[in-house]
């Protein structure tokens, strides 16, 4: 008898963290539609979202171990795998590094086990996306508010007047500024009489619905934001805190020489133009600036971050409905815990990189140094998780060498892709719709306070080990303990040692909270879901062990479509942990490097052609390219060009065209496009599926040519170490 039934959960493949409604028949998932009923998402959905059950079923997807035997990967036993890992890389941890891949943050499996794998291995040598990606962002934030968790998002349902800088979430769903449906809100902005601001190099989807699009030079965001500043108190707009006034005047006056007639040429677009968008933010009561990607991956990457926030600050638009505010996770984090907001100064610069002194910050290495410190003998035993560095991390063909001279490699991965193949060891991970899921990491980024659980909707495959099963196992070997069911005790250490940290998270804990209290009152399921209880029992909503009056993850297992906690409210300053007990616009290593951007106004232009990155809605990490819906079609990997470009080169629309930087160079068709800029070219990332040893059959098909090829390892943002991706020069010809 076919049975059928009708689960939902929230899709954990990008930021958005829409709600799906799952259909299940016979234990397979035969369709999924957005769930009308999301407190959040309230039905929206993508693409990708309707792939989860593709991916469970790939053939391709691993569900056992793999031990690389004569160059081979071949499948055996957990036992046999851990046994590999106790006998090789547990002595080899000395000169051990790890690399955290981004859907690390989207699986609150891996998000809270994979720091109990790094403990165990001993290494500080960390690798992870967030300099690809976010890092220049938490590094600003860290410095002006205490916390890099600490990051203002837009009140994109409240304002009147967005500008965003470098942000695509047409197709990419939003990023640092979780909000399902940005469509939706962007409509809903311009139907109740508001305008939407773009600068971007190319004229994105996001751009065509934008009023006004700045069709600026990639990597000038710093330059534009520090002139916005001083033409905001030259043209009477500023409206600061009071309490911050005289610390964002002295902003302003380093600023000096910065403004829109200086800056025109070295941005691209007229003084004018960036006049006007002063002018209309100035004139808005509720104005925000957001920047995203394209401000943070350049070379002034954290100090774009730091002059978006001292734009919003100047307009009176920081921490106040409709301009840029912080989420409240429900869950808890480190700025909601009610602390007294004077912490300890934050700066950087305390550690670098061995081989060219790359900034250590946030305890990680900038990724760019990850080849060099292989290849320098620094690092002989890598454990990866849930990443792969080879098609995301910058100059790739010398990363793809330096992992063949490892002595050992493990991975935590559900593919053999580009980047696993090198591994001595490749440990799966359940699929999507086998693990629970709740975004811990995005609930800091939120655009509304909300909370969403969801069960497994599938059970785990025979022998198959739950992922926070498989990482405690694997920190159990590496301190010497067993990987076998005796291992428990083991793993419950470390539950019971995170449930410990959740449970003191607040110093405003009510009377009588004991350990056996903690221990009666908790969910015991095992592993994330026990340590979730907790996080949610002692955050700002939470029950406190029913010694209050609040929820729990039995609150949320009853409201499968989620619980929401209402918009966004003023925290400062609440959740600041700065010395003087304000924002520290002024901090000293920001301004520090305003000589720097000043700098930056003379730079003579190369000539050559400027490339930028892109995303299509049907692609987020590489892994997907091994889903066939979402690869089908039209070729998406392609070198886009203005029509001048193009024909200036003898290069039609479908031509193949080579492209050389001085990383190295690839080979890919060429499609011509008014949308981008004369002087800029545009490839997307996450392709390059050629490479010998690789077991993703779609992928290989449909194979693309790796963007990362062309981006140097060595340019990078000297204040967060992350690596250059966009406004790379370089040069193109008819093959």
């Amino acid at each position: 008898m076919t049975v059928t039934e009708t689960v939902v959960r929230t899709c954990p493949l990008c930021e958005a963290t829409c709600g799906l409604e799952i259909q299940v028949t016979d234990g397979e998932v035969t369709r999924i539609r957005g769930d009308r009923d999301d407190v959040f998402s309230k039905g929206f959905i993508c693409p990708k979202g309707t792939t989860l059950g593709h991916f469970h079923s790939d053939p391709d997807r691993l569900r056992t171990p793999m031990l690389k035997v004569e160059g081979e990967h071949v499948p055996v036993s957990w036992e046999e795998a851990y046994a590999y890992i106790s006998d090789n890389l547990r002595p080899a941890a000395e000169h051990s590094a790890a690399y955290l891949g981004n859907p690390v943050v989207h699986s609150i499996d891996a998000g809270l086990f994979s720091r109990t794998v790094l403990t165990a291995l001993g290494t500080r040598t960390v690798f992870s996306a967030s300099t690809v990606d976010q890092r220049p962002r938490e590094i600003a934030s860290g410095l002006i508010y205490g916390m890099s968790v600490t990051i203002p998002v837009p009140d994109v349902d409240r304002t009147d007047v967005l500008f965003m800088l470098g942000a695509n979430p047409y197709v990419s769903n939003g990023s640092l500024a979780t909000a399902p449906d940005w469509p939706g809100r962007i409509d809903a902005l311009k139907a109740r009489g508001g305008t939407f601001i773009v600068a971007d190099p190319v004229e994105t989807r996001t751009a065509q619905e934008a009023d006004v699009h700045l069709a600026v030079r990639p990597v000038s965001d710093a330059l534009l934001l520090a002139a916005m500043a001083t033409e905001i108190v030259a043209r009477g707009h500023a409206r600061p805190d009071p309490a911050d006034e005289d610390t964002l005047m002295a902003v302003v006056d380093a600023l000096t020489p910065f403004t829109a007639e200086s800056v025109a040429e070295q941005v691209g677009v007229s003084a004018h133009d960036i006049e006007d968008v002063v002018d209309r933010l100035g004139a808005s009561p509720s104005p925000c600036v957001y920047g995203r990607l394209g401000t943070t991956v350049t070379p002034f990457g954290t100090t774009a971050s730091w002059l978006i926030d001292i734009v919003n600050a100047l307009l009176g638009a920081l921490d106040t409905p409709g301009g840029a505010m912080f989420s409240r996770p429900v869950s808890g984090s480190k700025n909601t815990r009610g602390q007294d907001p004077v912490g300890s100064a934050q700066s950087l610069g305390r550690r670098s990189t061995a081989v060219s002194g790359m900034p250590i910050e946030l305890g990680e290495h900038p990724v760019s140094a990850l080849a060099e410190e292989i290849e320098a003998g620094n690092v002989t035993a890598l454990v990866t998780i849930a990443g792969n560095p080879v098609l995301s991390c910058p100059d790739s063909d010398r990363l793809d060498e330096a992992l063949e001279k490892l002595d050992v490699m493990v991975s935590v991965d559900c593919y053999i892709n580009e980047t696993t193949r090198h591994a001595d060891v490749i440990l799966p991970s359940p699929s999507h719709v086998q693990k629970s899921h709740y975004d811990l990491a995005f609930a800091n980024l939120s655009v509304r306070n909300v909370a969403n659980y969801s069960p497994p909707v599938l059970p785990l495959d025979d022998d198959g080990l739950a992922e926070w099963e498989v990482l405690a196992r694997m920190a159990a070997v590496l301190g010497g303990g067993t990987a076998d069911r005796a291992g428990a005790e083991f793993v419950e250490s470390l539950v019971y040692g995170q449930i410990a940290d959740a449970a003191a998270a607040s110093p405003h804990a009510p009377e009588g909270l004991t350990r056996e209290v903690v221990d009666e009152a908790v969910n015991h399921a095992p592993g994330p879901d026990r340590i979730l209880d907790v996080m949610l029992r002692s955050g700002p909503h939470g029950d406190w062990f029913g010694l209050g009056d609040g929820i729990s993850l039995d609150s949320l297992i009853a409201e499968p479509h989620g619980i929401d906690f209402g918009p966004l409210e003023p925290r400062i300053p609440g959740l600041l942990s700065t010395p003087s007990g304000r924002p520290e616009f002024a901090h000293p290593d920001l301004m520090a490097d305003i000589p720097r951007l000043a700098a930056a106004l003379g730079d003579e232009r190369s000539g050559k052609l400027q490339l930028v990155n892109r995303r299509t809605l049907r692609s987020n990490n590489s892994w997907m390219h091994n889903v066939n819906v979402l690869v089908k079609g039209r070729n998406r990997c392609t070198v886009q060009m203005n029509p001048a470009d193009a024909g200036g080169l003898g290069l039609d629309d479908g031509s193949m065209a080579e492209v050389t930087s001085d990383a190295g160079a690839i080979r890919l068709p060429v499609e011509v496009s008014e949308a981008i800029r004369v002087g800029v070219v545009s490839i997307p990332h996450g392709w390059g599926h050629d490479r010998p040893g690789t077991k993703m059959r779609i992928a290989r098909d449909n194979a693309g040519a790796n963007v990362n090829v062309l981006t140097p390892s060595w340019s990078v943002d000297p204040l967060s170490g992350t690596s250059q991706l966009t406004g790379i020069d370089v040069t193109i010809r008819p093959v």
